[in-house]
């Protein structure tokens, strides 16, 4: 690993971005009455998160596709509730309210002008981006989310840790394997079996019925992921109960697809990123600021200039 004084953060970018459009009132807007609470939410996260996380490096991880064709191909269920049903035709449109629409191409032009790269990889969402990166990162990393799927990634060896932000950002948890066993009863290196045996509505999964948090806890804990417990499954004089066999059993199918679907992806073909935050100069920081006057931004761009500034030493 690098230095100590080296810190790599990585933003789950739609996540954030909801969040801040949902927890920024719609009155803030620009002088023309375009709505832009979620770009100036997402200026405060970056003024926020930057000198919290202690960061010298920062990218913006982007979902270039939300819903990839290939994990609906193994399961379709796979955030189906979240598709606009009125697209007849075409590739799936996540439903996403006009007023945010319209301010996700701003808040990717905001973060160019602060100097932040934004990265997004065919066919994949943001979180196997966030996967590759954490995975090849040479240095501590802080992933910022709202989605528990990344807990997958915690990794206290390699000092790899999620700021976990579904109770605000006033009141973040930092995500540790310790965390995770205190919260689900397993590791994080078994979160993303967990999840796959439990089930998630947010995402469509549906699980293996009839098994909930504590029976999947204590499965992962007898027979160590989801391949011990299948073939415990398989072995009649495994020990496993006669009910909870039968589950599993049952759920054969969903099981031989399911954990592809929520195993992150680690391993993109992402070129070489250069994410040190650097100081702006004079003609960044005009267009910076010029940026912010045209959108009624101008104290949150302020303060995130200032953070990144700062970072940058």
């Amino acid at each position: 690993m690098a230095p100590s004084s080296e810190k790599l953060l990585l933003l789950d970018s739609a996540s954030l971005y909801f969040r801040a459009f949902y927890g920024v009132p719609d009155s803030v807007r620009a002088d023309d009455g375009t709505v832009v609470n979620a770009l100036r939410g997402f200026l405060d996260m970056i003024a926020k998160l930057v000198p919290l996380s202690e960061a010298t490096h920062v990218v913006a991880c982007w979902d270039d596709d939300w819903r990839p064709q290939w994990r609906v191909d193994l399961l379709p269920t796979y955030k189906s509730h979240r598709v606009v049903t009125e697209v007849a035709a075409g590739p799936d449109v996540e439903e996403v309210p006009d007023p945010l629409e319209t301010q996700v191409p701003l808040i990717g032009e905001a973060l160019g002008l602060l100097g932040i790269p934004v990265v997004g990889a065919a066919d994949h969402e943001a979180d196997d981006v966030i996967g590759t990166l954490a995975t090849r990162a040479t240095m501590p990393v802080d992933i910022v989310t709202g989605d528990r799927d990344l807990f997958q990634l915690v990794d206290d060896a390699r000092e790899v840790r999620v700021v976990y932000t579904a109770r605000g950002m006033s009141n973040l948890e930092t995500v540790t394997d310790d965390v995770v066993v205190a919260k689900y009863g397993v590791h994080a290196a078994q979160y993303a079996d967990f999840a796959t045996l439990r089930g998630d509505a947010s995402d469509g999964l549906p699980g293996v019925a009839g098994i909930g948090d504590k029976t999947a806890a204590t499965l992962l804990a007898a027979h160590g992921d989801l391949a011990g417990i299948r073939a415990a499954a398989d072995a009649p004089d495994s020990g496993m109960s006669a009910g909870v066999r039968a589950k599993i059993l049952a759920g054969t199918d969903y099981l031989a697809v399911a954990p592809r679907v929520v195993a992150v992806v680690r391993d993109l073909d992402i070129p070489d990123v250069d994410a040190r935050l650097r100081t702006s100069d004079a003609a960044s920081r005009a267009a910076a600021e010029g940026f912010a006057h045209r959108w009624g931004s101008v104290a949150a761009m302020d303060r995130a200039l200032a953070a990144v500034t700062a970072a940058a030493g």
